[in-house]
């Protein structure tokens, strides 16, 4: 697919990363027909309500935006979040930000933080992540100022080292402020390069007038007030002077773009600077800050006035000169939209040391990704199931962690949620957990008046099994018996439970009266393992112990379709000690067998055995054990050969690469019945509702 982001970050601070974007928004603005810009954190609104960079953008590229629409959190907001422990809701509120972005516009440029705080690394580790859960390329920026061609080359490849756990596609590298020679600039192309293509490196010499404060960054900076000269605010400032001896020392002292800093009182320092500014023979100045909040005479006023014009910007401060002087050092030269003059100094020096073509060509490629995060996984369940909800019932309403999970889910219009208990203590335990579940339907099973309902209904159903109308009553008093009653009479579309309850006591029902679907003897479950940069299909882990040949072949069957509901491409991979006709066994051949089984229910499907874990997930072993396969070293469901190597394998993975397991789900039933496990978090919980919220739409269409 075409990327529709780009996100810009900087190695660090003061990189000069405002004037690429820059550069970077106009080529973009040249290629795609609707580009929005955003920032996911910026800096605390200083000296107006606007964050200098997204101002600049939507004046000067005339974006058609909401200013609140551009940026997800202020840097305060965020370190209070992520102090809290909060890490993964910032995350997923900038992704939620970016998607409403992406319904209106084509394209989003994503500009990092300014790296003002005091942990350049946490920074620079923060909007990696942000960038991968975005699914944006990246383009680094870097500064080579006062850097050899060594120094560069080794700083960018530690800091690539650096993202690559993240999976990050770097579109390219902007080496700004740097002499690098063109040989320089191609040795760094091949250096940097990744998977035999050469990196995208530029280096944009330095100009010293696009660091400088104007006049009007002066004025804005201490909100000074302007006596003189409003129409030359563009002038820049070179150096600060502060000028407290007499006039014929201190004309001894004045430099080229100096802004001279003296008090309101001091008229002798006052003329003697506008007079320098008329002298072929002195430098010429910047202007003139006058301290104190002390306004020169009325005569004095007058005199100046007199001058045809102003020849230099007269400001005033009411702050004294030790506080003014401490204040100028915080300034520094933004690029406002009104500043054509450095706007086009930016853009021409980025489209004559950036091939603009080439990264556009990155961009535009068409490729389907397979990176997806944890987060991005998690966020399209929410998402897709939001789109088509559907009602699930909890078996286990009165335990906390289901009510926790029930608040989240109907503030997010996830799904209907029905909760089954005793209503009054549900109610009670919502008061005074302070939770909102008012949107939630609640039903007791005994009292509910589909209760004998559901009781003719399950005796019949299990009447040839022995089961009498009392057994019946008795059995659908039980609210893990009633919810999947609910399902199967379409009261629900889906079951949750476990929280509480065993794994043989949650599905056991549906086992007895969900059945399975056509063409299944069997029921399975896979875990979606999210790990860094992908997600998953690992099966069956979780029901069957020994599975035969052929319940192997229903498994890994089920098990694709499942990864297709959930967006994932299925390549199935059946897993064993040996690749192809490498090894000889008893385990081997059933693996060979379930392999041609499963071929002949789905030819269409991609789909390889036996083959051991490395050959299915690594390409360069799958390169030497086996060629030209379509699913080895790309394998995205992994179907193990029985129970035991499956829940050991889902847990080391799990622990060794901090991998997120959702799951089991269940599979291969006509409807949706989903357990949890005994000790899992809210969270859990609210992804596994998601999850089955999927699954029940998935069945309806396809029913």
């Amino acid at each position: 697919m075409k990327h529709n982001a780009l996100y810009i970050t900087a190695t660090g601070p003061t990189t000069g990363k405002s004037a690429i974007a820059l550069g970077a928004m106009q080529m973009l603005s040249r290629t795609m027909r609707n580009v929005a810009i955003f920032r996911p954190i910026i800096n605390e609104p200083q000296l107006d309500s606007q964050d200098p960079d997204i101002r600049l953008m939507l004046e000067y590229f005339k974006i058609d935006m909401k200013y609140q629409d551009t940026f997800a959190y202020t840097q305060a907001e965020a370190r209070d979040i992520i102090n809290q422990g909060s890490r993964n809701l910032l995350l997923e509120n900038i992704i939620q930000k970016y998607k409403s972005i992406l319904e209106h516009y084509d394209f989003v440029l994503c500009i990092g933080t300014d790296f003002l705080g005091k942990d350049p690394v946490f920074e620079f580790e923060l909007n990696a992540e942000i960038a991968a859960n975005l699914g944006a390329p990246v383009l680094l920026v870097t500064s080579g100022d006062d850097s050899t061609y060594k120094d560069i080359a080794d700083s960018m490849q530690l800091m690539l080292e650096s993202m690559q756990p993240y999976a990050l596609d770097v579109v390219a590298i902007i080496v700004n402020r740097s002499d690098l020679s063109r040989t320089e600039i191609d040795e760094l192309r091949e250096l940097l390069g990744r998977n035999g293509r050469k990196a995208l490196v530029y280096a944009i010499p330095n100009d010293p007038s696009l660091g400088r404060a104007t006049m009007h960054d002066v004025k804005k900076g201490l909100q000074a007030d302007v006596l003189f000269g409003a129409n030359r605010l563009d002038t820049l400032v070179g150096d600060y002077l502060v000028a407290a001896m007499h006039v014929d020392n201190f004309l001894n002292y004045l430099q080229k773009d100096q802004l001279i800093i003296t008090p309101g009182d001091r008229t002798d320092i006052l003329l003697a600077a506008i007079a320098s500014r008329l002298s072929s023979g002195m430098p010429d100045i910047a202007g003139v800050l006058l301290t104190g909040g002390l306004e020169p005479a009325p005569s004095i006023i007058k005199l100046v006035e007199g001058w045809t014009g102003s020849p230099v910007p007269i400001l005033m401060t009411k702050n004294h000169t030790y506080r003014t002087i401490m204040a100028l050092q915080e300034i520094y030269g933004l690029i406002e939209p009104e500043d054509t003059r450095k706007i086009n100094t930016v853009l021409g020096l980025y489209e004559h040391h950036v091939n603009s073509k080439e990264i556009s060509s990155r961009l535009l490629e068409e490729r389907r990704s397979n990176r997806m995060t944890p987060m991005m996984f998690e966020f399209e369940l929410i998402e897709r199931a939001k789109s088509d909800k559907m009602r699930i019932v909890l078996a286990e309403g009165e335990e906390d962690r289901i009510l926790h999970a029930s608040d989240i889910l109907l503030r997010r219009e996830v799904a209907d949620i029905i909760l089954l208990g005793n209503v009054d203590v549900i109610r009670k335990k919502a008061s005074d957990l302070n939770l909102d579940i008012s949107a939630a339907t609640l039903v007791d099973p005994i009292k509910s008046p589909k209760f004998q309902e559901y009781a003719e209904a399950y005796h019949e159903f299990r009447k040839k099994k022995g089961i009498t109308e009392e057994q019946a009553r008795d059995t659908m008093a039980d609210p893990t018996y009633y919810a999947t009653m609910m399902v199967k009479l379409n009261d629900a579309d889906g079951m949750v439970s476990g929280a509480i309850n065993t794994t043989a006591h949650t599905i056991r029902p549906a086992f007895e009266f969900i059945k399975t679907k056509p063409g299944f003897s069997v029921v399975s479950s896979v875990f979606l393992m999210c790990l860094k940069d992908r997600v998953l299909v690992f099966g069956d882990c979780a029901v069957n112990p020994n599975p035969t040949a052929q319940q192997l072949a229903e498994i890994a069957i089920a098990s694709a379709h499942t990864a297709s509901v959930f967006g994932i491409v299925p390549r199935v991979a059946m897993l064993s000690y040996s690749t192809g006709a490498s090894g000889k066994g008893a385990d081997v051949d059933v693996v060979v067998e379930a392999t041609k089984i499963a071929k002949e229910m789905a030819p269409d499907l991609a789909l390889e055995g036996p083959l051991q874990y490395d050959a299915a997930i690594d390409p360069t072993v799958a390169r030497t054990k086996m060629p030209g396969s379509q699913v080895a070293g790309r394998a995205t469901v992994f179907i193990f050969p029985d129970l035991n190597t499956g829940n050991n394998t889902y847990k080391a993975v799990q622990r060794a690469a901090q991998a997120i397991a959702i799951g089991p789900v269940l599979q291969g039933l006509n409807k949706p019945v989903n357990d949890l496990s005994r000790g899992c978090l809210v969270p859990d919980i609210v992804n596994t509702v998601a999850i089955t919220a999927i699954q029940a739409a998935a069945d309806k269409k396809k029913a």
